[in-house]
């Protein structure tokens, strides 16, 4: 029987920060990622600096691919009316392509293993045995005392443990591009349009990302990305500008569908799970990178102070309670503010009119530096 001390399923931001701590700490821990480092994500690829001294003090900082430092925030209406604010804590622009492959690289220095490019299709909890079994996709059953969920947004494994926001249908894709343009290196922007919003923020190299959030019925729609875009996100005029006086680096988007908002249990079947897995933050608070990294740093302190399965499932739900819950609550009502006409006029006129109450929701979207 192949028995391994903790598996985590899944190599995002989440996965690899709990591999590298728990390795650094001696654990025996494989982590499990269907695809290959590097490759590229769909994502805002905008971290708070809430996260900047822990990676700092880990050695997990990337200083070496020289990340873009965003200290200002825009916001646009669908009619192009804008308003600018300071972000308190700011944050820094990286590609998931460059630092997935980055912290995938220190987790294997610190002694974490990897089985790349395989899938897996099942979790079983034994409970006689209080223990895991897992189905991969080439036919292999592996084994595991504990057991990380860091698959994303959705995945197979969601639909087999029938986890409650796998029963709803989600409205919206996600897209995301590279591009070069002429655009200020220290603003992330979030431009309005019809039933979605569109972020822009340079990362390293100076390329910048685009990614949206988009509507799949406008999709079907339209019958394509490029037609729906000129269609309904050309509304915007800089989100006009920036299509049509950029250079797009990708051969064609990264799209990702069924990006859902719902609210999910930071442990289920005993699994604990990080980064998406537990919960996503609506784009337009620009933090779920962070969040993810977070929750696997308190997934690996939760393994490492207790060898008591209820101890550790408890200590890990109260943390990320603590630290997430509220923030992604409040993630959905201040996603209202976007996406149609008049309230996106509204959002604008409230960052210019509310200078105060702008902040507010900024910080209580934005958790402390840790």
């Amino acid at each position: 029987m192949d028995q391994q001390d903790i598996i985590i399923i899944g190599g995002g931001l989440a996965g690899l920060i709990a591999a590298h701590q728990l390795a650094k700490k001696g654990r025996n821990v494989l982590l499990i990622e269907k695809k290959k480092y590097p490759f590229h994500r769909v994502c805002g690829e905008y971290v708070s600096n809430e996260v900047k001294d822990f990676l700092l003090r880990e050695g997990l900082y990337p200083q070496s691919i020289t990340p873009a430092n965003i200290t200002h925030f825009q916001l646009s209406s669908i009619k192009g009316n804008s308003a600018h604010m300071p972000l308190d804590l700011g944050g820094f622009g990286i590609s998931r392509y460059a630092l997935d492959e980055f912290l995938y690289q220190k987790a294997l220095e610190a002694g974490a293993s990897f089985l790349l490019e395989q899938q897996v299709e099942e979790v079983v909890y034994k409970g006689q045995e209080d223990n895991f079994m897992l189905q991969l996709r080439d036919g292999r059953q592996l084994y595991a005392k504990y057991v990380l969920g860091a698959f994303g947004k959705r995945s197979k494994i969601d639909k087999a443990l029938n986890r409650d926001f796998t029963q709803r249908r989600s409205p919206y894709i996600g897209v995301k591009y590279h591009i070069l343009s002429d655009f200020d290196p220290n603003t992330v922007a979030l431009h309005n349009f019809e039933g979605g919003y569109c972020g822009i923020n340079r990362i390293e190299e100076e390329k910048y990302n685009l990614c949206y959030l988009g509507s799949k019925d406008q999709l079907r729609q339209y019958g394509n990305i490029p037609d729906m875009e000129e269609a309904v996100l050309f509304q915007n005029p800089h989100l006009k500008q920036i299509f049509q006086n950029s250079t797009f680096l990708f051969d064609k988007p990264e799209v990702i569908n069924e990006v859902s908002f719902s609210p999910k249990k930071p442990v289920e079947n005993h699994i604990l799970m990080i980064g998406d897995a537990a919960g996503l933050i609506t784009p337009l608070c620009g933090n779920g990178m962070a969040i993810a990294i977070h929750t696997g740093k308190l997934a690996a302190e939760a393994l490492t102070k207790s060898s008591q399965r209820a101890a550790i499932e408890s200590a890990y739900s109260q943390s990320w309670t603590q630290h997430f819950q509220s923030r992604l609550w409040i993630g959905r009502k201040v996603q209202w503010l976007f996406g149609s006409k008049k309230v996106s006029e509204f959002s604008v006129g409230l960052i210019k009119n509310s200078s105060f109450l702008a902040k507010e929701i900024m910080k209580r979207t934005h958790g402390k530096v840790f």
